[in-house]
């Protein structure tokens, strides 16, 4: 549903039309948010599922919970019944996880007002805190327990990102097309942008030149600001504060910005982008058909990269790969110093930073020093 202010909330409904009413009333605690929007997706397919096999939500154990968790995807030891979400990839950990927050809080929502109380006690389980957990938590030595969910997947610990191939950026600038496309290479490569962060750029965000007036960073930079009222839907996932002073932008996110990204916005912005058309203000926007000069949505981005990846003979890119690659190569040029990359990268945690790209090159010196000692041996 979209609002008057532009803003946008999302709930269920039946297939007749109406409100969908403890669906509705679990959702309304994010409202407007995009966790409301990423919940509901969850959240109707588990409710599609309950329909499937006849069961009311008034008599889900958690064995149901357990069975159907195992049918999306996840490691569970039982029968699951018939397949459900045919021809579909399973969740990974990561969608996994967000499902169990999802349906442990909806029927938990469900357990307050007075709905399935049995289910609550397999539900509301505690663990003990890890380091991590005392680290990111205010007076975090004074926890004695943490929130545990039953149903998540066991998580792990290090991942490995899917970089992109060698090559890739001097690969695709030779096959796009237009300014606006060689500036979203130069500037996903560069800047570790997400692409809901790139599309939802406004021209006023840039301070491109030295000594800018918001006199927050002396060099070139951008302010990457949250603005769920976007005409394109595209927005920037970090919500800091920010505001207009004086007619210049303070706050938000600032990202430093390279010289050829630079020179890519100066080409599009000199040679294509549609002054007259654009009166939004927004960077990106579109350069074809009856929706010339309107701003660019992400998933228009996402398959123009993908078809020049196809063009350049590096399969389909996906612009996240951009933001691994970019993040890795900043922490090795910082000698792994972990809170670089997380202020470069605009990331929330340096812990995230360590956890899924802090890993030592096997072939660097000191490395290699470090076993021959080890060993006995003589470098």
């Amino acid at each position: 549903m979209r609002h008057k202010d532009g803003k946008k909330s999302w709930t269920i409904v039946w297939p007749e039309g109406t409100v969908h009413r403890e669906a509705d009333g679990y959702l309304r605690q994010y409202e407007g948010s995009g966790t409301q929007r990423t919940y509901a997706y969850y959240l109707v397919d588990h409710l599609r599922w309950l329909e499937r096999e006849c069961l009311q939500r008034e008599a889900v154990t958690f064995r149901d919970l357990e069975r159907y968790m195992g049918i999306v995807g996840a490691e569970v030891r039982m029968p699951l019944g018939e397949p459900w979400r045919v021809g579909k990839r399973p969740y990974r950990d990561a969608a996994l996880s967000t499902a169990a927050a999802c349906l442990k809080g909806f029927y938990l929502r469900q357990a307050s007002l007075g709905i399935n109380t049995d289910l609550k006690r397999d539900l509301d389980k505690d663990r003990l805190p890890t380091r991590a957990d005392r680290t990111r938590s205010f007076l975090g030595h004074l926890g004695a327990v943490q929130q545990a969910n039953p149903l998540a997947p066991v998580r792990v610990r290090r991942r490995h990102p899917k970089m992109l191939p060698e090559g890739t950026r001097e690969r695709l600038d030779a096959v796009v097309n237009t300014a606006r496309d060689r500036l979203l290479v130069s500037w996903l490569s560069d800047g570790g942008f997400r692409i809901g962060e790139m599309c939802g750029l406004h021209l006023s965000d840039l301070h491109l030149r030295d000594g800018a007036a918001c006199g927050e960073c002396r060099t070139p930079h951008v302010h990457i600001c949250h603005r769920p009222g976007n005409e394109n839907d595209a927005a920037a996932k970090t919500k800091y504060e920010w505001k207009v002073e004086a007619g210049t932008i303070t706050g938000g996110l600032i990202k430093r910005v390279s010289r050829d990204m630079i020179r890519t916005y100066f080409e599009y912005m000199t040679t294509e982008f549609p002054r007259q058309q654009a009166t939004h203000g927004m960077l990106m926007v579109q350069l074809r058909g009856e929706d010339y000069g309107r701003p660019w949505a992400p998933v228009g981005a996402r398959r123009m990269l993908g078809r020049a990846g196809v063009r350049a003979g590096l399969g389909k890119i996906k612009p996240h790969a951009f933001r691994h690659s970019f993040t890795t190569a900043v922490l090795d040029a910082a000698k792994g110093n972990l809170l670089i990359a997380r202020d470069a990268g605009g990331w929330a945690s340096a812990t995230t930073v360590d956890e899924v790209y802090g890993h030592v090159d096997v072939h660097d010196p000191d490395f290699d020093l470090a076993l021959r000692t080890v060993w006995g041996e003589q470098a």
